[in-house]
């Protein structure tokens, strides 16, 4: 949109884009500090997000406080921006906690792992809030792979049948793990799946941070003011590896990374801000330096080790104790005991 601005997208105040270039610095920055602490052994895996960051964080910045959003575990840098405590986030992928943040008061779903599961979550939370009158927009984020799974499908038919003020952001950047886009849907396009289903749907430039948050801003309006669900395909790119414990130079070449290091985010967001007069080097170093600081506070939370309880795996299963769970209760006090 920065090149082509279209009138029926306006491009984002610059103010407001200034906001969304600071998120995105510190965004990748805790990314690469969360990559890098599971060489340490401190999270069990991480998904890097790197080079989806004009996704990630306009999703945040476009969905109100009264509103929801669901992530999938690719989102870290989503939730960061949206304003949960980062340690908090990185608790799942530490393997601490099922979720480490409180959902109710951050209106943020858990991390889902399971692909498309949450997009149901997010229409059922969506139709019952607009039941009670509610002013609340529910935002899922998705994967272009989550888009083959039925779940996918069941939450647009339901979405587009009962105008569920429901957002679906599918971030399609190129790969299910290692499986290309072109092996697993030969769809014109991925935002063809939810016109199909009488969903009001849009295409866009990923790595364009202004267009992407103009693109949400219609969305989220449209499904707040009654119109029912948007669908919005970002085409966008995974720097790194699905996660630290993939080898994406199996399934992937250096050259096409190569490309898509020409259209950074960032880098793209800084040039136009800079070429407006609304960014400067000053500017540019001091957004560097909070986020190296926000990076440093991470790293030295995450140096010290949780306490955990193991009458912890028995909370929050059930809201009366099966006989079972009672009895391996039981079984671990004892052992516990005579230790």
């Amino acid at each position: 949109m920065l090149d082509q601005p279209d009138p029926n997208y306006p491009v984002p105040e610059p103010s407001r884009l200034l906001a969304t270039y600071r998120a995105m610095v510190v965004g990748r920055r805790f990314d690469a500090q969360a990559t890098t602490l599971t060489k340490q052994g401190r999270l069990a895996v991480y998904p890097s997000s790197r080079g989806q960051e004009a996704c990630q964080v306009g999703a945040a910045l476009s969905i109100g406080a009264q509103d929801w959003l669901f992530p999938t575990y690719r989102d870290s840098v989503s939730l960061v921006t949206r304003g949960l405590d980062p340690v908090e986030v990185l608790t799942l992928l530490r393997g601490d906690w099922h979720c480490g943040y409180d959902v109710p008061s951050t209106r943020t779903a858990p991390q889902c792992t399971p692909l498309a599961t949450q997009t149901l979550h997010a229409v059922g939370l969506a139709h019952g809030e607009a039941r009670k009158g509610r002013d609340t927009v529910a935002l899922a984020l998705i994967g272009d792979g989550a888009t083959s799974e039925g779940d996918f499908h069941e939450a647009l038919n339901f979405a587009a049948v009962f105008k569920a003020p429901v957002v679906f952001l599918v971030q399609n950047n190129g790969y299910a793990i290692s499986v290309p886009l072109a092996k697993q849907s030969v769809a014109p396009s991925l935002a063809h799946k939810g016109i199909g289903y009488g969903v009001r749907s849009e295409q866009v430039d990923g790595n364009d941070a202004a267009a992407v948050l103009s693109v949400l801003d219609t969305a989220v309006a449209h499904a707040r003011s009654g119109g029912g669900p948007f669908l919005v395909e970002a085409h966008t790119y995974r720097m790194e590896a699905h996660t630290n414990a993939d080898d994406a130079g199996r399934y992937r070449d250096a050259a096409e990374v190569e490309q898509w290091q020409q259209r950074d985010p960032i880098d793209r967001l800084e040039r136009h801000l800079r070429e407006g007069g609304h960014l400067d080097d000053a500017a540019v170093e001091r957004i560097a330096a909070e986020a190296e600081e926000f990076a440093a506070q991470v790293r030295s939370r995450m140096q010290v080790e949780p306490t955990a309880d193991p009458e912890d795996l028995f909370r929050h299963v059930y809201a009366e104790p099966t006989p079972q769970l009672q009895e391996q209760l039981a079984q671990l006090r004892a052992e516990q005991e005579a230790q």
